[in-house]
This record gives C-alpha cells, sequence and structure tokens, in this order.
C-alpha cells in the first residue's frame, strides 16, 4: 500500500532516503587518552540511498558519514563531544600562517622552494630527537634565496619549541587539559645585539613563548575558580600559576636535549627563550650555517664543500599543479597513495590497510548523484560526493573526499604523500575548498558555506580547525549556529555546552578573551586536516539495544506518551514495510501488543535523533 506522500517521494527527481536503524555504537575514543575505554557514543543509521537535500538537513542536526554509515554523537554521554562546525565561505579572512602555506607552494612550483634538501628538517615536527645532517646543513648554506632561508629556520625552531612543550605537557608539568599557544620566534636585528651587555653579539632568536603560556595557564585558573563557584580570588601571587621565567627555564632544557646537535645553545633569560649560534657563525643577517653533522658522513672535513641540488628538483625547476574534481569511485592509484599515509603517517599495519577497509570508509556513499541542471540551482559539477586529485607534475600527491550538497562543500577526509609533508598539503587543500565555495556560489547561490566536520574543543590537535575564521559551531540541542567566538569561553569551561542558552553574552563583554592572534596563527599541523569529519568506523563496532542507553537529553513530555507534541508524535514517521512506503499510523493497529511495544521504543528514538521534518520525508526500512 502507497498513500498520496509517498508517491510524491518517489517523483522527486533527486530520488529518496532510506535508511535502517543501526541502534547505539560504543567506541574507543580515538581523541583522548582514556585507551581501552569504550567511551565514544553514537547513534548510528545504515544508509542504502539517502538525497543530498535530507543529507544537507541531516549535518545541519549534528549528523556525519563514514561511508553509507550515517552517525551522530550522543553529546550528553560520550566523553569528548563533538560540534558540527562551519564557515561562510565569503566572510573567510585568511590568517597569516594559512597565506604563508600558500606562499610555499607558490614557491615550490616556481621552483625556489626544495622538497628534500632544504626543508625536510623544518618540517617534521613529530621527531623529537631530530638532528640536522650535513646534507642539510650543505643544501641550506647553498640556497642563494636567502629570506627562504631564515623563514625555514624560524619554523624549524618555533615546531622544537612547540615539541618541548608536548614533552612538557605528557611529562605533566603544564596541565593537558589546557590549549596552550603556538610558538613564534623571531629574529634578533643586528642593531639590537649592539645594545645588550658583552656576551650577546651571538643571539640570534627569541621566543616570548613563555610569557604567552604564563597569561593563558593564569586565565585558565581564574575560569577554574569560577567553576568551583570560588567567591574571593586568591591573593597570593604564587597561585597564579607559574612565571614566564619558570616556564622558560623548563622549556630551555627540554630543547637543549632536542636539538643538542643544532649548531644552537638555548638559555632562558627572565623569561625568553634565546638561541645563540654556537659556533660564532652568524652573518650579518641574522642567518647561520647549521653545524649538526651526520655521523654517517665520510665528509665531515670538507667544510666549505657546496652540495648540488638534487637531479630530482634542480635550481629553477618549475612544477605543475592540476586539481581534479571527479566522482567518487574506486581509483587504483588513489588506493595506493591511501595505504601509503596511513602506514607512514598513522603507524597503521600494513596488514590492517586493506582494499575493502578502504572501500567501506571513503569510496562507498549513500548520496544520490544530482546532475548539473543548467540553471542556478546546481553547481556545473552537480551534488553528491566526490573525490579532488592534487597532482604534482602528473603525479598524485592527495586527495581530499568532499560531499558538495545544495547548501555547503562538506569536508570528509584528506590523504596526502609523506614525501609531500613539506607542502603542507592539508591546509592548502582546506584554502581550495574554501575557494572552491566561493566561486561556484555564482552558479548556486545557496551553497555558501564549508562544512569542516565535527570541532572536539577538548582535543588540542582539533583545535586547528577554528583558525578559519569567523566560524560557528552548531548548538546540540536547539541546532542553531552560534559564533565560535562566543561558544569558546563556555566550552572552556565545560565539554558540553547548549549553547545557545548563552546567546546573549554576544552583546555583553566577554568574561574571557577571544581568539588571540596567537592561538589563531597555528602551525602547520596537517594532522589534524586528514580528519575534517570522521575516523574510520567498522560496522562490527559493539552495538547496543535501545533499551540498553537511555536518553537522558530527552525531555519528560517526550518520554511520558509515544503520541505526546510534535517532537514526539511517532504517526507520520515514513517507514518502508514490505516494498510500500507508509505513515505509521496507517499499519500500527496491524502489529500485535509485543510487536508495537519494540517498534514504537525504536520509532521514538528514531524521531529524537532525525527530527520530526526528516521523519516525514526518509523511509525508515524495516
Amino acid at each position: 500500500m502507497r498513500n498520496e506522500a509517498s508517491s510524491s517521494n518517489n517523483s522527486n527527481s533527486r530520488g529518496e532516503t532510506v535508511v535502517a536503524d543501526w541502534y547505539t555504537c560504543r567506541s574507543t575514543c580515538g581523541y583522548c587518552k582514556t585507551s581501552g575505554r569504550k567511551t565514544s557514543i553514537v547513534h548510528g543509521l545504515l544508509a542504502s540511498s539517502v538525497t543530498v537535500d535530507d543529507y544537507q538537513d541531516m549535518l545541519d542536526r549534528g549528523w556525519r558519514r563514514s561511508g553509507c554509515f550515517l552517525y551522530k554523537p550522543n553529546m550528553k554521554k560520550t566523553c569528548c563531544p563533538s560540534y558540527t562546525i562551519r564557515l561562510k565561505a565569503s566572510d573567510f579572512v585568511p590568517s597569516k600562517e594559512q597565506r604563508r602555506v600558500s606562499r610555499r607552494l607558490q614557491r615550490f612550483l616556481e621552483g625556489t622552494l626544495y622538497s628534500k634538501n632544504s626543508v625536510d628538517f623544518v618540517e617534521d615536527p613529530s621527531n623529537h630527537h631530530d638532528s640536522l645532517s650535513s646534507t642539510k646543513m650543505d643544501s641550506l648554506s647553498c640556497n642563494n634565496e636567502e629570506k627562504n632561508k631564515a623563514e625555514q629556520i624560524l619554523h624549524y625552531l618555533s615546531v622544537q619549541i612547540d615539541n618541548a612543550v608536548h614533552m612538557s605537557i605528557e611529562g605533566g608539568i603544564f596541565p593537558s587539559s589546557i590549549e596552550l599557544p603556538k610558538a613564534s620566534v623571531k629574529m634578533v636585528s643586528q642593531a639590537k645585539r649592539k645594545l645588550l651587555v658583552e656576551g650577546m653579539e651571538n643571539l640570534l632568536y627569541s621566543s616570548n613563548i613563555a610569557f604567552q603560556m604564563a597569561a593563558t595557564l593564569r586565565r585558565a585558573q581564574l575560569v577554574e575558580e569560577e567553576l568551583q563557584q570560588i567567591q574571593v580570588l586568591r591573593e597570593k601571587t604564587q597561585d597564579n600559576g607559574p612565571s614566564p621565567k619558570v616556564i622558560a627555564e623548563k622549556l630551555a632544557s627540554s630543547l637543549n636535549q632536542l636539538i643538542e646537535n643544532s649548531g644552537f645553545t638555548i638559555r632562558a633569560c627572565n623569561g625568553h627563550l634565546n638561541f645563540y649560534s654556537a659556533m660564532n657563525q652568524s652573518s650579518s643577517d641574522g642567518t647561520i650555517q647549521i653545524s649538526a653533522i651526520s655521523e654517517e658522513s665520510s665528509d665531515v672535513n670538507n667544510k666549505g664543500r657546496c652540495m648540488k641540488n638534487s637531479p630530482e628538483h634542480p635550481q629553477g625547476n618549475r612544477h605543475r599543479l592540476q586539481i581534479h574534481l571527479k566522482r567518487s569511485s574506486f581509483d587504483p592509484q588513489e588506493y595506493a597513495l591511501y595505504r601509503k599515509y596511513q602506514i607512514e603517517v598513522h603507524n597503521e599495519k600494513p596488514d590492517k590497510v586493506n582494499e575493502s577497509s578502504y572501500r567501506r570508509f571513503l569510496v562507498d556513499t549513500p548520496l544520490v548523484f544530482v546532475p548539473p541542471s543548467g540553471d542556478a540551482t546546481v553547481p556545473p559539477c552537480g551534488f553528491g560526493s566526490f573525490h579532488q586529485q592534487y597532482l604534482i607534475d602528473d603525479q598524485l600527491v592527495a586527495v581530499g573526499v568532499i560531499d558538495i550538497l545544495p547548501r555547503c562543500l562538506s569536508s570528509k577526509y584528506l590523504f596526502w604523500d609523506p614525501d609531500f609533508a613539506f607542502l603542507s598539503l592539508g591546509n592548502y587543500s582546506a584554502l581550495q575548498e574554501i575557494n572552491w565555495v566561493r566561486e561556484n556560489q555564482v552558479h548556486c547561490p545557496p551553497l555558501e558555506y564549508y562544512y569542516l566536520g565535527y570541532y572536539i574543543h577538548s582535543c588540542r590537535k582539533m583545535r586547528y580547525k577554528a583558525a578559519y575564521r569567523p566560524s560557528e559551531l552548531l548548538c546540540p540541542l536547539r541546532y542553531q549556529w552560534v559564533p565560535y567566538d562566543i561558544a569558546r569561553p563556555l566550552l572552556d569551561k565545560k565539554p558540553y555546552v547548549v549553547l545557545t542558552d548563552f546567546a546573549g553574552l554576544q552583546n555583553k563583554e566577554p568574561s574571557s578573551p577571544s581568539v588571540s592572534a596567537n592561538l589563531m596563527e597555528l602551525q602547520n599541523d596537517d594532522i589534524g586536516h586528514e580528519h575534517l569529519n570522521n575516523v574510520l568506523m567498522d560496522y562490527d563496532e559493539e552495538m547496543l539495544e535501545p533499551k540498553s542507553e537511555t536518553y537522558d537529553d530527552t525531555s519528560e513530555s517526550e518520554t511520558s506518551g509515544f503520541n505526546v507534541g510534535i517532537e514526539g508524535d511517532i504517526t507520520n514517521i515514513l517507514i518502508g514495510l514490505n516494498g510500500s512506503r507508509v505513515r505509521y499510523k496507517d499499519v500500527q493497529q496491524f502489529f500485535d501488543p509485543f510487536e508495537k511495544r519494540s517498534l514504537e521504543s525504536q520509532l521514538h528514538r528514531y524521531l529524537k535523533v532525525v527530527g520530526a521534518d526528516l521523519s516525514k520525508r526518509m523511509v525508515y526500512s524495516l
């Protein structure tokens, strides 16, 4: 049997959405340190087909997809609440670091930035014991781009300071729950060195990160006191957190271990981190020749020898970048790159990375493709799931997996060639996707947003998403968008917040400062962008029956009766039964009492997580 609603649904040129309940999933959280504890809780639906209009509305209710599996976190119960984050592309203002990423890739394409010899040593922040080989030293000294060389050294030192901060956090010196600012290092000019005391003539670089960290820790302590409802702030200065001097001394100790063979000596001076040339090799412009020597080199005594550029990237050799957008499908080249990326970047065991899991995660899609219509309602590529390929000199170096929907481009995943990590392809692809939205809004005016997936404030590595400004977070209860600058001080206090309850704070003086430039000028953190949407979710995760999960975010009126109120009315849910599309109210009398109780419990939970409007349009398959 079919009713008029179902027939109109089938006549829709964009298809129909058909889902089956996957109940509630528990999995080990991949974002916090609760290793072994299954604390990530999501509600899941397995979709055989989803229209782009329905999926757009699901995104705006906090849903995402992993292949054909649709899921939504239980925000109150999961250990790391995941807020949907989006950016209006036309309002995007790139930060200094984001502009630097674009300039770096442009220099590479022009042949003035080289992939191996000149930058590898500054682009691997995960290596805590990096020492610079003589080959890298010689290549750096031979680089005619002095400005580029100085920038590389500044970035290298900044990354090493961040590594020292990370080591200190792991060692319990600094709290892991507080987002500490990223380091910045500045060159000390020759004129300023002359004004300093004797013995400072070989001072090359300095950082004031300790002052920024001390201020951040003090603000965090004030927030903690407010949470504990302390009426009077402590008056003793020693209770206000460590001083910049103490922080600088701790970081200097860690840094001397990290870069002991780099040719620098590091000393803390009144809260500043100072970098000195260990061998007085400074030049008039403040740049130096890194003096670390590889033990494996047989030419350690050939000082002044100039290494030739690698024939793979000769000086002045230009490169060609191509970006291709194609519909989601299996591509052997893409799979080979994905496998290399998972093994080398994420340390996956080779036997765990297989073609079937790749297809299920990044190729399979339930989205019904909508071809271009020639009018202003669909972009030239159409709507659906796509892979955006990045090729340098015809070599595939990165793939962005995206969904293009009526109102947004939703970024799902990115994987890239580890050999090209120095180009920060994660950040670069995000900038390209934002530009794509801007360009295609001309063809499709409603398409104006860039969705970055989930923002997890309690996970430090995920906070880079807020650097794409001005962004908004989705309220987990009322599904309204709240500016990030309003949400951030609330999330600093506790991980789960009904954001719209505090929207009025926008017109009040904030109790905690907005996102500072220091926090937003994130370094080239490509370890985050590949997780813009989700992590790989296997279908064999532990499944929980509905009765084993209590939904404490369900109101009393909704639990007192299934047919009470708009949100509680399950009678208009469209269900698929024996090949037909029917409303539950038209068939409820055909179920026996036991089946009816079980089904109504199931439908009520489904209505709660998808909402009344979607439950009337989507087909809930029994």
